[in-house]
């Protein structure tokens, strides 16, 4: 029985060309980058050719990136870092996060407040969007950080980070994004979107797990997370994962030539898919976030009347994830959406189907069937 991979959204394949990027750096390059040594210079240059190309795919500097261990730590070097740097100072600082956060974002807040500071936290509509009003709002004095995510794993919602971030600028507030989800699937141009810091993951877009980064702007202070003998400018010590790095580096260069084409060809196949099933299913079917603007690949349904944990179970082919992260008792229970304020009914059979580069005509056809089939003996 083959597999069909909807769940690009939770981790993504490592590309071809990405593995033989990666290859000479398990085997011959294996030495550290620090060394004075013919083979440690060469792998250094490897390393800042990566740097750059991720740099490359954001539209900034290379001296702008910092390499990282995942998306999490990503985050939590932007939040943690701005946090302690008002912290050590005796400065009050108060942090602005959504109600839609990526736990890496949501915790890490809330850690923050066992440190001293002040946490809010900006709603969402019921599409899903924070209004730039509504954070407006919420701003005081010692605001030091806003962090919002760009694009929402569950929904596919895009926020409107232009508009958010400068009402951060008029108050010389610092801007961060968790951009994990939108990088590689849309354009990502921190200096456009008027962001001081931004979260990436290389495993998002078919690259390796263990490899992130985090932009962080010209002028911008952070208090580092793992302190050491230094490295990735003093902000992140210890011996580096070039493999990982290298091939990060490498699929930003892929993505980035292939963004608009990937965009176009996961745009057709998500309305093929939401067409099959909303035509197939006679009772209401709703498509969370539909209003709103939308990365490409993401389709977050309900299925009427049934259980999204019972209706997987019927389709073990299908690779896919409920709404929720964690459940209770079989219900539904994503924060996500409710903060949109979806009622239970619609939300208890909520399904998120994220597509890919590999994902084709033939997989959501056959994925639309067994959806509709496994719907249809649940609910008869």
């Amino acid at each position: 029985m083959k597999s069909i991979f909807l769940d690009y959204n939770s981790t993504t394949p490592i590309a071809p060309s990405v593995q033989e990027a990666m290859l000479p750096f398990m085997a011959e390059f294996f030495a550290g980058p620090d060394g004075l040594y013919a083979q440690s210079r060469a792998i250094e240059e490897s390393l800042e050719d990566a740097r750059g190309q991720v740099a490359h795919l954001l539209g900034v500097t290379s001296d702008e990136i910092v390499f990282c261990g995942s998306g999490t730590e990503s985050c939590n070097l932007a939040i943690k870092g701005v946090a302690a740097t008002y912290l050590q100072q005796e400065k009050p600082c108060h942090i602005v996060v959504s109600a839609v956060e990526h736990p890496a974002v949501a915790q890490t807040a809330q850690f923050c407040r066992t440190l001293g500071c002040h946490v809010s936290v900006v709603d969402v509509d019921r599409h899903g969007v924070v209004n730039p009003d509504d954070l407006a709002r919420l701003l005081r004095p010692e605001t030091r950080l806003v962090s919002i995510m760009m694009a929402n794993d569950e929904t596919g919602v895009i926020q409107p980070i232009s508009q958010l971030a400068e009402v951060c600028q008029q108050k010389d507030i610092l801007f961060h994004t968790d951009a994990c989800q939108a990088a590689g699937k849309i354009p990502v141009n921190p200096n456009q979107l008027g962001v001081d810091l931004l979260s990436l993951s290389s495993h998002k877009f078919y690259g390796p797990k263990g490899a992130a980064a985090l932009f962080v702007g010209e002028g911008v202070t952070l208090n580092p997370l793992i302190h050491g003998a230094g490295g990735e400018h003093s902000l992140r010590s210890g011996c580096e994962n070039v493999m990982a790095w290298v091939g990060m580096g490498k699929a930003a260069n892929l993505v980035g030539r292939s963004l608009d084409s990937s965009a176009e060809k996961l745009t057709s196949l998500c309305k093929q898919l939401t067409q099959k099933l909303m035509t197939s299913i006679p009772d209401r079917v709703i498509v969370h976030g539909a209003a709103a603007q939308r990365i490409p690949n993401t389709l977050c349904i309900n299925f009427p009347h049934i259980s999204a944990q019972q209706l997987l179970r019927r389709v073990p082919e299908i690779c896919a994830a409920t709404s929720a992260s964690g459940s209770v008792g079989g219900t539904n229970c994503s924060p996500v959406l409710q903060a949109m304020g979806v009622p239970d009914e619609d939300k208890e059979g909520t399904i998120r189907l994220s597509l890919g580069w590999y994902t084709s005509e033939e997989e959501v056809d056959r994925a639309a069937e067994l959806l509709i089939h496994a719907w249809e003996s649940l609910h008869h």
